[in-house]
């Protein structure tokens, strides 16, 4: 059985009359690298700041399987003094979290800013300001780190270095849970996600589900309607259909592409393109905002 680090009850919050959420329930798994996904106003944000205890729930409640402490988080835009450098902007934090001062020189090195400790805030980059906050929250060693839009605004490399520090801290055995827009990014990083759509809950879990274990083909052959006339009656295909001068085909989970385009050429259709459609986690996101 899989363990359990945050268990949340009906969780609903109001402001002013206006429902933010709606009796959200989530269990995420220990270990579990977790998104929360949804366009502007869905609830993202409202949900971590009530998980973090910033903001107060309406009704309903949840229970953390880890102590307060143990918890990292960062919510706005890193937010550190300007004139002083990284070494001296973790050590403000690290004095209000009482943790050990060696820490600060560890964390440094994880996010790759060991070389430009000694740099002033303002001049440092997007990107290595969103991972000297990822550092600053990593000071006490926090078994479970929460992200708000963790890549929102980094250009290509920001993200990439910052998707890495996810993976990294995944690896050591912490549990991430994060808000995102970006859909192809969660796709890379994530273990489990729930969609969220005003308030209310549209889907919830692995994303590996969510993804589907079906198999899409696009096939190419001089004659679509015989084409897509066999793949019906091919054992395996679920599905075919012309589309776009191809014949898009969806396969049964067991079924692979080398053994359609066998039992095809065994009834004399010789295939002359044969392409494997990756399923996308924005095609199935779009299709549960929509439902």
């Amino acid at each position: 059985m899989t363990e359990v680090i945050i268990n949340i009850e009906k969780l609903s919050k109001q402001y002013s009359g206006k429902k933010a959420l709606d009796s959200l329930e989530l269990s995420i798994p220990r270990g579990s690298i977790y998104g929360l996904l949804g366009p502007n106003g869905s609830g993202k944000t409202t949900t971590l700041a009530m998980l973090l205890g910033i903001t107060h729930p309406s009704s309903g409640e949840f229970h953390w399987q880890v102590e307060k402490k143990d918890i990292g988080a960062l919510l706005e835009t890193p937010n550190f003094y300007p004139y002083l450098n990284a070494t001296e902007n973790l050590k403000i934090i690290n004095e209000i979290k009482n943790a050990p001062i060696a820490n600060i020189d560890k964390v440094l090195e994880f996010v790759g800013l060991s070389s430009y400790k000694a740099l002033k805030f303002s001049a440092y980059s997007l990107g290595m300001r969103q991972r000297l906050a990822i550092a600053g929250a990593l000071l006490n060693d926090p078994q479970v780190l929460i992200l708000d839009e963790p890549t929102n605004g980094l250009d290509p490399q920001g993200i990439a270095e910052v998707r890495n520090l996810i993976i990294s801290l995944s690896k050591q055995g912490k549990t991430i849970v994060l808000a995102s827009h970006m859909l192809d990014e969660v796709q890379k990083v994530c273990t489990h996600v729930a969609v969220l759509k005003n308030g209310d809950l549209r889907f919830e879990g692995a994303v590996a589900a969510l993804l589907g274990n079906t198999r899409t083909l696009l096939l190419g052959h001089e004659d679509l309607e015989a084409l897509v006339a066999a793949c019906k009656t091919t054992v395996g295909v679920k599905q075919a259909t012309i589309e776009s001068k191809m014949v898009k085909v969806v396969l049964e989970e067991s079924y692979t592409a080398a053994k359609i385009n066998q039992s095809l050429a065994e009834r004399g259709i010789y295939i002359d393109h044969l392409q494997t459609v990756q399923q996308n986690l924005e095609g199935q996101f779009l299709q549960i905002l929509a439902s």
